[in-house]
């Protein structure tokens, strides 16, 4: 019977070359998981291999000058990858920064850290963990979004208006706002949200300069010329011009006002 043969080398031959092409296309659609390509796709990387539970030894391909050791634990790390860590973590406003590797309690501290980070950044490390030591009842922050400086309230007696040593503008220290003139942090508070800008609180000073009052009702200003204490708003509401109620009747004869 009259057939095809291949010798067997020639077959594994060939399932080697296809083999071979495979791979290649392989790699080019999966990279090879080496350290390079980790660097590429997690921030930060860890170069390290992992010894024991708790030890880490660096990876030979990093010489030891490239290497960072946190002084409060035994953990090493690239210096680039620890520098990338912290800057990341400042961003978050923590000041605090743990060692890296997981379940490590081990503090990163900003003197064994400074070459490691931009300037700057180690300046903002410095500024959140000064923040970090001031009590929470203390930290007072400029109402002014292009300012936003923390100041420290230690005074124990209640501040109204201050003025921000950095910005220069003055603000309510209570009502965490820029400085209501001529509206008390009570009558402040109990506007609602529409009636706090600028304009309305300068229409309240005036209206409070020349004693108009408010209707209860509508909050519309009224201001009274001549005749008796009951005032009929615009809205069909009456109430005192002495002490700004709603006018009853039957009891307002009492009112210390009229």
């Amino acid at each position: 019977m009259e057939g095809t043969s291949s010798s067997p080398t020639t077959d594994n031959e060939t399932l080697l070359d296809d083999f071979d092409s495979l791979a290649l296309h392989a790699e080019e659609i999966f990279p090879l998981f080496d350290e390079e390509y980790a660097d590429e796709i997690q921030l930060p990387a860890v170069h390290a291999n992992v010894d024991t539970e708790t030890n880490l030894k660096p990876v030979e391909s990093k010489p030891a000058a490239e290497m960072f050791e946190n002084q409060n634990c035994s953990h090493s790390f690239c210096e680039g990858c620890v520098g990338s860590y912290l800057a990341a973590k400042i961003q978050e406003n923590i000041a605090m920064v743990k060692c890296p590797y997981p379940n490590c309690n081990g503090i990163l501290e900003p003197h064994n850290c400074s070459t490691l980070i931009p300037k700057d950044v180690f300046e903002r490390w410095g500024k959140a963990l000064c923040e970090n030591m001031v009590l929470d009842s203390q930290k007072l922050y400029c109402p002014f979004n292009d300012c936003s400086a923390m100041l420290v309230n230690d005074e124990e007696e209640v501040v109204t208006v201050s003025e921000c040593p950095h910005c220069n503008r003055l603000f309510c220290a209570q009502c965490k706002v820029s400085w209501h003139s001529g509206v008390d942090c009570r009558e402040f508070q109990s506007l609602e949200d529409g009636e706090r800008g600028r304009k309305d609180l300068m229409a309240m000073e005036l209206a409070k300069n020349k004693r108009w009052k408010r209707c209860p009702k509508c909050s519309f200003y009224v201001e009274k010329i001549e005749g008796c204490t009951r005032i009929s708003c615009r809205c069909g509401n009456q109430f005192c011009y002495g002490c700004g109620s709603t006018w009853n009747t039957d009891s307002h004869y009492k009112c210390a006002t009229g």
